[in-house]
Parts: C-alpha cells; structure tokens; sequence
C-alpha cells in the first residue's frame, strides 16, 4: 500500500449551483478529508477554480481527480503537488502580548515576512503569506511570545510553476 501523503488539487468549475456540493461528496464518499478548500472565480466569471488539500495515496487521489473530470460541472483537475508548484497561505493571527514582549513579536513578523495590521497589545493582528509549513512555524513562535487568541487561515493556493497552466 503506498504511503498517504498531503495533495492540492486544483479543480476548473462552472459556476453553477451544486458544482462544489458535487465536488466534495466524491471526496467525503471515498472516506477523504477535506483539509482546506477555497474557491473563486477565474479571469473567465463563468469559471471558478477550486483549491483543496486532502490527504491520501497516489493512487487514490488520482482515481479522485480522474473521477472528478467525470463530473458535468468540471472542466479540468490537477494534482499540482506531483510537478514543481508554487504554494501560498494567508494567515491573521490575533495574540495577547505583554508590553515586554512586543519588540520581540514585531522582530518575528519583521522576519517572517508579515504585516501588523494593529498594535493594540490586547489585540495585536498579524498577517503573514507564506507555506503552510512558515505559517505552522510562525503560529508556533508568536504563540511562544504572546497569547493566541485568534488564527483565521486561508488554507493553500497553488499553481504549477513555469508556463504550464490549468485551463479549461
């Protein structure tokens, strides 16, 4: 059996309703979670393109993908983690810091890269883009620095690099 391992599956949809409800029962009937899920149109309005993050072998993923295609609402599927990809994550992170600790919080998003959207330290809002594995590291180091009382993310986007795109 081989190893279940995370995928993002990049899905072109028409906008019409049900298309998504179909999408995740192909997930949820074959026993597969949906870890993230996000969707929006495309530069074509009728189209959107769904992003979702499931974990499983190969194999099974790519029965998914290949079953998904059969769906009347898809217009193409693809596992962007089997070629080169480029992966993003939007983080807002809510903490409680203590005056002591504010230099040390600012120092952190400094640099990682991130945003203070507010430096209230009863209520003091990052946001951070970055892999999920950054945004996993930067939610472990701020909540080291201060009280986290807030983590609203965004789940993964993606798309294969260099010219190779999904259309429909």
């Amino acid at each position: 059996m081989s190893p279940r391992k995370r995928h993002i599956v990049s899905i072109l949809l028409q906008n019409e309703v049900g298309a998504l409800t179909r999408v995740a029962s192909l997930f949820s009937t074959r026993g597969y979670n949906i870890e993230s899920l996000n969707v929006a149109p495309t530069e074509d309005p009728t189209v959107s393109r769904l992003t979702l993050v499931t974990t499983g072998s190969e194999a099974v993923v790519q029965q998914i993908v290949n079953q998904s295609l059969k769906l009347i609402d898809v217009v193409n599927v693809d596992d962007v983690t089997r070629d080169q990809h480029v992966e993003r994550e939007l983080l807002l992170l809510k903490l409680r810091v203590s005056g002591s600790q504010l230099a040390a919080v600012n120092s952190a998003v400094q640099k990682a890269g991130g945003r203070v959207l507010s430096d209230d330290p009863e209520s003091y809002t990052v946001e951070l883009t970055d892999s999920e594995a950054q945004i996993n590291r930067f939610i472990a180091e701020a909540g080291n620095l201060g009280e986290v009382l807030e983590v609203v993310r965004s789940g993964a986007l993606a798309m294969l690099r260099g010219a190779t795109t999904l259309r429909a």
